[in-house]
């Protein structure tokens, strides 16, 4: 991890270089700026690794910011929040974050996340990434899976409907993926916590909830079905 390049918005001073010195301890590299306006200027001049977003900054709050962040890059998205039963979660997740950290947050509880997104997002990184080292020859039949009008090319890491190709997150890929290896079956909340989101604790399931929805709205609105009570399920 250590070129790994954190973009941190955060306007509360103490926290921001806690933070900062915290992470650059544990080898990563840090661009600290105190409010949304100048968050977008860093990401747009430094293309960071990943993006670590306090919900409440000034200039151009933290869900506003993921959204412009989301219009130019799948790159992932963090979002910090002092209040964890607050609507500023989905809010964030809706966006386009991909998980979020509860403020005060210990600082090796924050080093795991960041790291946790980082290893999905290195397993799903498309036809460039460490992932996707097969040619086009090389190809089985297996590895495009077809599901009504909804094709998954596996090995190239993309989606296509009605033969329009769809562009999704990572996370929503990994998703998505966790979905077709086992279409018709239950997934519960738990279990897509721990295999998509990498978590090896408890987590607030308003994270799967928020993805399934987002999937959903991209790949249509009845192909993954709610079964109440246990989960999700890819439908044939």
């Amino acid at each position: 991890m250590a070129d790994t390049h954190v973009l941190f918005v955060e306007d509360d001073d103490v926290i921001r270089e806690a933070t900062q010195l915290a992470l650059e301890r544990d080898g990563f590299v840090v661009t600290a700026v105190p409010d949304g306006l100048a968050g977008l200027e860093a990401f747009r001049a430094d293309r960071p690794d990943i993006a670590l977003l306090d919900v409440m900054v000034p200039g151009l709050d933290g869900v506003s910011l993921c959204r412009r962040i989301r219009d130019e890059s799948t790159v992932p998205v963090i979002m910090l929040s002092a209040r964890a039963d607050s609507i500023d979660v989905v809010l964030g997740l809706e966006a386009g974050a991909d998980d979020y950290v509860t403020k005060p947050f210990d600082g090796a509880v924050l080093v795991a996340r960041i790291r946790a997104v980082l290893r999905r997002f290195g397993h799903a990184s498309g036809p460039d990434g460490a992932g996707a080292g097969a040619g086009e020859a090389e190809r089985t039949a297996e590895a495009v899976l077809r599901f009504g009008d909804l094709e998954i090319d596996r090995e190239g890491m993309e989606v296509r409907r009605d033969g329009r190709q769809v562009a999704l997150t990572p996370t929503e890929m990994r998703l998505l993926l966790e979905f077709s290896d086992a279409p018709g079956t239950v997934l519960s909340r738990d279990r897509l916590l721990e295999r998509v989101w990498d978590y090896g604790w408890g987590g607030d399931t308003r994270v799967v909830d928020v993805h399934v929805q987002r999937l959903r709205g991209k790949i249509g609105q009845d192909r993954i079905e709610t079964v109440r009570g246990f989960g999700y399920k890819l439908r044939g």
